[in-house]
């Protein structure tokens, strides 16, 4: 097993390019803004509204993967079994947990990082520590994080947003919801931390998906993850294609709504929720449409309904 950081990881020869830029910043302030972004919520993101927002960039802009980190050493393949195709009297295929980092371009030309794939279940500080490590490498100066949260909002309404950050500069225009709580982590966590803890400005948002809808696909709450890492990092990213798909499945899920007179009454509930918060905080300057904020207690029950929702359909043998 692969003890050191950098052993994790293999930087490939597409890096170069970046490698060469940052060998050439004589000053910090020479650097010229990097942004990496990374959505390796795995479990903790209800509804794959960040890897699939993730995917998104991916399907719509070029893009060439510059580094490889060896999946094979932290992934769980028992908690997470990989997919195999049988046919007829073989195994022909085998889906193995990829994590990659891939440089891509916005749709002004502008060059950014995306580290996609599997969370590690192992070696989590020797990850971050490898990640950390590329992101001096690479003259990266921002690291933004894409995550989803379980929630009791309704799908009836715009999608918000919890923002978080090693600095308050970062996220200032954002409200602070809650106070202090204590949840389960994630690599992204401890990755946004432990940048902090360097210097490295780190930041994320974690879209409220409605909690009826989190074992679903939501593309509604990638839509927002991907409007509001624009708006925090000056990016310009595709969204047409999601904004279609979120449509479509809106009205797909008004149908079953609407054949189930108990599903009509819980969504009425959260509406009225909703609605009564908004027009409480009318007149605040808030980034985005603002919707119902659960109390810590509230939040944290949700985060433990889902993880053992992903229990049941993950079990640990």
């Amino acid at each position: 097993m692969a003890q050191r950081p950098e052993e994790l990881v293999e930087l490939l020869p597409e890096a170069e390019p970046f490698l060469a830029r940052e060998a050439a910043v004589g000053e910090p302030a020479e650097r010229a803004g990097l942004v990496l972004m990374h959505d390796l919520a795995g479990d903790f993101d209800a509804a794959h509204a960040g890897a699939l927002a993730g995917a998104h960039l991916l399907a719509a802009l070029p893009h060439e993967v510059i580094a490889r980190f060896d999946a094979d050493s932290l992934v769980d393949y028992r908690a997470h079994r990989p997919r195999m195709t049988f046919s007829g009297d073989r195994y022909e295929n085998f889906a193995a947990p990829e994590i990659a980092l891939y440089a891509l371009e916005d749709d002004g030309g502008v060059p950014f990082l995306l580290l996609h794939g599997a969370e590690p279940d192992y070696a989590w500080e020797r990850f971050v520590a490898a990640v950390s490590q590329l992101v001096e490498r690479l003259g990266v100066t921002s690291v933004v994080s894409m995550q989803a949260i379980p929630m009791p909002v309704p799908h009836t309404r715009p999608v918000t947003v919890t923002a978080h950050a090693t600095r308050r500069q970062l996220i200032e225009p954002y409200p602070v919801y809650w106070g202090e709580m204590r949840i389960p982590g994630s690599v992204s966590a401890l990755l946004e931390m432990r940048l902090g803890e360097a210097g490295v400005d780190a930041f994320g948002v974690a879209a409220h998906v409605p909690h009826y809808l989190a074992q679903a696909t939501y593309p509604a709450a990638s839509l927002t993850l991907l409007e509001h890492v624009e708006r925090l990092t000056g990016l310009h990213l595709p969204t047409e294609t999601l904004l279609e798909a979120a449509q479509a499945h809106r009205t797909e899920i008004d149908e079953q709504i609407a054949r189930s007179s108990e599903n009509i009454a819980v969504v009425a509930a959260l509406e009225q929720q909703y609605d009564n918060f908004t027009a409480a905080r009318e007149g605040t300057d808030l980034l985005g449409s603002s919707g119902e904020v659960p109390s810590a207690e509230e939040i944290g029950a949700e985060f433990e309904r889902f993880l053992a929702d992903q229990d049941r359909k993950h079990p640990r043998d």
